[in-house]
């Protein structure tokens, strides 16, 4: 009698504490700038859009602990992306990992028969309820270095590298459900609808967040523009602004500016 087995393929993703870090399509962009040490063509190998690419890059090396892919400038073809000695590790580990994932998966199918379908559905329900995705372009890895009790409100102050720290305002109940505490990791979630840009560096705002960087990237939409900041901790922050503020500010890539939020624009994630 013919046995029916059931085929579990799944794709690894690691997570660090602060949120999603790694999965197939970021490795395999990984594996593409080491071959080629450019991001236009790693992103064609993907294939990715040159603009996604970037966005996972930034998001890779505002994760990790050390920086995964760098820019390189000079040589004879005017520069180009670097994986580090870091992302191969990384990518090493990975592959790793998901040879043992895959075999665990495998075994697991093997185990359950015709009369276990049931089981294996309710299994697969399960991973689609666990999966989280955010629609916030801005995500920060941050370690609690603050916490003020207020009578509404609580302030939480979140150190994301050695240079640079966010504020964020959140309520007393949000707090407890957090159950936050001094040394805690969070990730820090901004939408960049929510980011302004400042260039002049005498302008006062009420806001408490001000991250300084110079302007990597702009990418022109039909009605807005979006500009990529790189800090010089190595985190990148993502606005959106309308082609006139981008003319008005002087917009350039190369020259600085300013991501300036409030706090209460900032959402805490904790990842259990």
């Amino acid at each position: 009698m013919e046995q029916n087995l059931h085929r579990l393929r799944g794709k690894l993703q690691v997570d660090t504490e602060s949120g999603t870090f790694l999965g197939d399509t970021r490795i395999r962009l990984l594996e593409a700038i080491d071959v080629h040490g450019s991001i236009s063509q790693a992103a064609k190998a993907v294939p990715l859009s040159y603009k996604a690419a970037w966005d996972a890059i930034d998001a890779m090396n505002n994760l990790a602990d050390h920086a995964l892919v760098i820019r390189s400038t000079g040589g004879r073809n005017g520069g180009g992306t670097l994986l580090t000695d870091y992302g191969r590790k990384v990518v090493v580990m990975y592959r790793a990992l998901e040879s043992e994932y895959q075999a665990a998966l495998d075994r697991m199918a093997a185990s359950m028969n015709s009369d276990q379908s049931g089981d294996l559905q309710q299994f697969r329900q399960l991973l689609k309820r666990m999966s989280m995705k955010t629609s916030a372009r801005n995500q920060f890895a941050g370690t609690i270095i603050g916490l003020r009790e207020g009578d509404v409100d609580f302030e939480v102050r979140l150190r994301i590298d050695a240079e640079n720290e966010l504020v964020a305002i959140i309520t007393q109940e949000s707090a407890e459900n957090l159950g936050l505490r001094m040394g805690m990791e969070l990730n820090a979630l901004v939408k960049s609808s929510s980011v302004l840009l400042l260039t002049d560096p005498n302008v006062r705002t009420s806001a408490r967040n001000h991250l300084w960087g110079e302007v990597t990237r702009i990418f022109n939409g039909p009605v807005n523009a979006e500009i990529t900041l790189l800090t010089p901790g190595g985190k990148t922050v993502c606005a959106v602004v309308t082609h006139d503020s981008v003319e008005k500010l002087g917009l350039a890539v190369g020259g600085q500016a300013c991501a300036v939020f409030k706090a209460s624009a900032v959402i805490l994630c904790l990842y259990a």
